[in-house]
């Protein structure tokens, strides 16, 4: 049966663990191309545009010795209306793994359920667990590990959220979310979480010694329509340098990108000496890389 990558809890503990310690090693080796996955082809169901996924996860299949294929919503029969499980038992027959990065989770829990070859959310409005992967090996990266930091996300309980509060619960983190009244996470997924997940609605005191601070944009793909009123509701969860100087001295802060500069984050600490995104954006690719390996080498 084919391993799925749905949210973070089709990874254990030591499998997530796996996987950064993997990446790590692919980055301080220069990632340097090898024939692993030499013959294999990832395919890739973009209904959503993406700069950092989907150049990461071809370049990963590239030095890994495999091949991509880019289907955009248009370019497969699902846009006329094909069932998921019709395109999923087709491509299962060409692809040796597929990449989705969708709407609706139901999309990627319908492909899976029908797919022979492991489906990886590449995102949904739901979940995004490749991002929190990547975003951990960040974490390990600077801070030599992940033991008694405090993790703060500032903002709103979007995917990204619910993937670290995912996280949170399988690796025993301390996660502090801060997110205004009526776009908390879920209270479900936070209980499941248990008690080392909290969720408050002052971003100071999520801030407040903090090793990590965590933000998103407060509009995402899909909810344009929002964003006027959610720039008025968010205004008071900026990441700003007084926000900042309330963490740890040594606090890093990270952004999945594209940063919205002046709405949920600064310039001033977008571009700042706490700023790590640009790392972040980069070991996507070394995660990606590690994640295939798993996946597919044999």
């Amino acid at each position: 049966m084919a391993k799925h990558l749905l949210t973070l809890r089709d990874l254990s503990k030591e499998e997530i663990m796996g996987l950064i310690q993997r990446a790590l090693e692919i980055k301080s080796g220069g990632g340097q191309a090898s024939d692993r996955l030499k013959g294999k082809t990832l395919g890739l169901i973009f209904d959503k545009p993406s700069t950092r996924t989907r150049v990461s996860f071809e370049v990963a299949m590239f030095r890994l010795g495999g091949s991509t294929l880019y289907l955009g919503r248009a370019d497969t029969q699902m846009s006329r209306n094909e069932p998921a499980k019709d395109t999923a038992r087709v491509l299962s027959r060409y692809l040796d793994a597929l990449a989705i990065r969708t709407f609706g989770q139901a999309l990627v829990k319908e492909m899976a359920r029908w797919s022979a070859i492991p489906v990886i959310n590449a995102l949904t409005d739901q979940y995004h667990p490749c991002q929190v992967l990547s975003d951990l090996m960040t974490v390990v990266e600077k801070k030599n590990g992940l033991d008694g930091l405090k993790i703060a996300w500032i903002g709103d309980g979007n995917n990204v959220a619910r993937s670290w509060i995912n996280a949170a619960g399988i690796l025993g983190l301390e996660l502090v979310l801060a997110c205004p009244p009526g776009y908390h996470p879920g209270k479900g997924l936070v209980q499941w979480a248990g008690g080392n997940v909290k969720v408050v609605e002052d971003p100071k005191e999520a801030a407040r010694g903090a090793h990590v601070i965590n933000t998103d944009v407060w509009a995402s793909m899909g909810q344009e329509e929002e964003k006027e009123e959610r720039i008025k509701i968010f205004q008071p969860y900026q990441v700003d340098q007084s926000l900042v100087e309330l963490a740890d001295p040594a606090v890093i802060v990270m952004h999945c990108l594209p940063a919205h500069r002046g709405e949920e984050i600064t310039e001033e600490v977008l571009e700042g000496p706490k700023s790590v995104v640009f790392d972040q954006a980069e070991n996507k690719m070394h995660l990606h890389q590690a994640l295939l390996e798993m996946l597919l080498a044999k």
